[in-house]
């Protein structure tokens, strides 16, 4: 499985007075829309067709979606 470059891990603070033993890192997804601070003109397109299937118009504001059930999480 390809790893996505948008997600982020960091390690979770243990408490010794925790009752469950906890997970010992977590994730979250960084959007790829705060890499972008503007729209640069000339910027690839998806086909309409495309863009619908994808939920945007742009390539490089796509971000795929996983779902934690799936990913074994």
């Amino acid at each position: 499985m390809k790893a996505n470059p948008e997600e982020r891990v960091y390690s979770v603070f243990h408490s010794p007075f925790d009752p469950c033993p906890p997970k010992p890192y977590r994730t979250y997804v960084v959007p790829v829309n705060q890499f972008i601070v503007f729209q640069p003109p000339g910027l690839p397109q998806f086909s309409p067709a495309e863009a619908l299937r994808h939920g945007t118009l742009w390539p490089a504001l796509y971000s795929p979606y996983t779902s934690r059930k799936f990913k074994g999480e």
